[in-house]
């Protein structure tokens, strides 16, 4: 492993049905991928902004790995923001993906002196 390597997820992002209607034209089973900084659509598919700026927030957080016993862990469902739609969306981590801080910023990596 290189001096400057990290690992995060793909992710899933995945519409689940709720228990009241859904007023974005969503329908159940819709859902993105995340694949390192990329989101992809499915052809045909498309998210409402309000979504997405509900969920983008959590998403890179969901792409590190975490401690086992903090919430980020364990929590994979989100609650639609919209208070009159019961829709839920589910995260899930898919691939580990692995990624130099070299070629992902010109920002030097400055590692701490022992």
């Amino acid at each position: 492993m290189a001096d400057d390597e990290f690992t995060i997820y793909d992710l899933k992002v995945e519409w689940l049905a709720g228990d009241k209607p859904c007023w974005c034209g969503a329908k159940t089973g819709d859902h993105f991928t995340l694949t390192g900084e990329n989101i992809h659509f499915p052809p045909g598919q498309s998210w409402s902004i309000y979504t997405l700026a509900a969920l983008i927030p959590l998403l890179p957080a969901k792409q590190r790995v975490t401690d086992p016993n903090d919430w980020m862990t364990t929590d994979t469902e989100i609650a639609c923001p919209d208070p009159n739609c019961g829709a839920r969306f589910r995260i899930s981590q898919t691939n580990k993906r692995i990624f130099r801080h070299s070629e992902t910023t010109a920002v030097a990596l400055h590692k701490p002196k022992e």
